[in-house]
């Protein structure tokens, strides 16, 4: 089974190859490389930012948010999951026609505020990039070691490589190829496995209920949710290049709907297997797992498709980032002089860490929610860059009012600004609502209130 689980996921990863490698545009420029500026339809943006949002989290988070949480948690991640997208959809156009040559957030940045937003900005989406691909790598690993005898770091390596293969050869433009192909892929995989998880669900007792807590607990893990997912997404490069890449205003919005909707779907499926495992009383592992528990024991006719799924939502996720954070680090490479062969260099480059920390086997959740909560902590003065009253005071203010807020629930509670410091980093990587509200609800008000009262732009 070793050699049939190997060739199977190499004949995947080489498909992904070849159709990344068939799209790339040899003669195109490096604004095309990072942009594939004004090209791309509705149904081809929609697909693209449903496989590029959809990683190996979503076999681990909406199971186990369903299982123990229920529906009302669980459709809150599913709304944060889908809200950035829709949140470019009807910011985008008015991006596009603000900045209509721009290329990423950052040069959003620092045509509102400036060279040190842009910096900080920068910092910012390149690190949470950056604990994005290491997390899902991670879970590729997590994931070949429950379902296969494969050696993990052969799976982890092997879909790095692909996936650099082609996103640095063609740039935008193959990880925008790939993403059509892989998002009916997934889709196709996760119903035919899905469907075959719960014909094989042992049969649920008569006293089965939906997974539920008190109504306030679960509104407050909803709207954790909601926040961190939503905040930290919209400073995803990837995301944000799509912007550039839309044919037109309507194919933007379009797209994003369409791939919002999508999302939500996904997540609220896979999520509600989760719920199914814990109502059937079906063991869930330690630490729980509800979906790989339902496939505790499931001949290879399964796990296989599985593990492909796996790769897949790894793959799909893993070249839209590659290729967002090259773009970051390049964006202005043309007017310095860099050429695409170093663009390119770059692509590899970025990735050596990232394996390097993806092979420990860590657990990157608490990472995950730490860059979660810096993201939240500015993204409203970010956002808040075309409002003609918002200066480069207000917004660099708003982001270090943003980041005390974050503190400051726990250093009240406590009465200890060091207590503060550690509830915002979250111990036991148990996602709480205070820092993230405190974070969005300074950053706003100081932002809001110096824009109000220093010169207008």
């Amino acid at each position: 089974m070793l050699y049939l689980t190997s060739a199977v996921l190499g004949a995947a990863l080489c498909c992904f190859a070849y159709l990344g490698l068939r799209a790339r545009w040899v003669d195109g420029s490096l604004d095309d490389y990072v942009t594939a500026r004004n090209s791309q339809t509705a149904s081809t943006l929609g697909l693209s930012f449903l496989a590029s949002g959809m990683g190996a989290w979503i076999l681990f988070a909406p199971p186990e948010i369903g299982a123990f949480v229920g529906p009302l948690a669980l459709a809150g991640y599913a709304l944060g999951s889908a809200l950035p997208f829709i949140v470019l959809g009807l910011y985008g156009p008015k991006i596009r026609r603000a900045l209509p040559e721009g290329r990423s957030i950052a040069e959003f940045a620092e045509a509102c505020y400036g060279q040190g937003v842009r910096r900080w900005v920068t910092l910012v989406s390149v690190g949470y990039m950056a604990c994005f691909l290491a997390a899902e790598l991670t879970a590729i690993g997590a994931i070949t070691a429950l379902l296969s005898d494969v050696p993990p770091p052969l799976v982890i390596i092997g879909v790095a490589l692909t996936t650099l293969i082609y996103t640095a050869m063609g740039g935008l433009r193959a990880s925008l190829a790939t993403d059509r192909w892989q998002a009916w892929l997934l889709l196709a995989l996760l119903l035919a496995v899905g469907s075959v998880t719960l014909w094989r669900l042992p049969t649920m007792p008569n006293e089965a209920a939906l997974p539920s807590i008190p109504v306030a607990n679960a509104l407050s893990v909803a709207l954790t949710l909601v926040i961190a997912v939503t905040a930290a997404n919209l400073f995803h490069q990837g995301y944000w290049q799509r912007v550039w890449a839309a044919r037109d205003d309507q194919s933007l919005g379009r797209g994003a709907w369409l791939g919002g909707g999508m999302t939500v779907v996904v997540v609220m499926m896979i999520g509600g297997l989760g719920m199914l495992a814990a109502m059937s009383g079906a063991p869930l592992g330690n630490p729980p797992m509800p979906f790989f528990a339902l496939l505790s024991n499931a001949p290879i006719w399964l796990t296989l498709p599985a593990l492909v799924l796996a790769v897949t939502l790894v793959a799909s996720s893993v070249d839209t980032l590659q290729n967002g954070i090259a773009s970051l680090v390049v964006a202005r490479s043309e007017k310095r002089g860099v050429s695409l062969t170093t663009a390119r260099w770059v692509t590899v480059a970025l990735m050596i860490p990232v394996v390097v920390i993806a092979l420990q086997g860590l657990s990157v959740l608490r990472l995950f929610l730490i860059a979660d909560l810096l993201c939240a902590a500015i993204v409203v003065p970010v956002l808040l860059g075309l409002w003609q009253r918002m200066t480069p005071v207000a917004a660099i203010a708003g982001g270090v009012a943003g980041l005390l807020g974050a503190i400051l629930p726990g250093w009240l509670s406590q009465g200890s600004i060091i207590t503060g410091v550690v509830a915002a980093s979250f111990p036991g990587s148990i996602p709480t609502l205070g820092p993230f509200v405190g974070a969005l609800a300074a950053s706003t008000l100081v932002s809001v209130l110096l824009a109000m009262v220093t010169k207008k732009r």
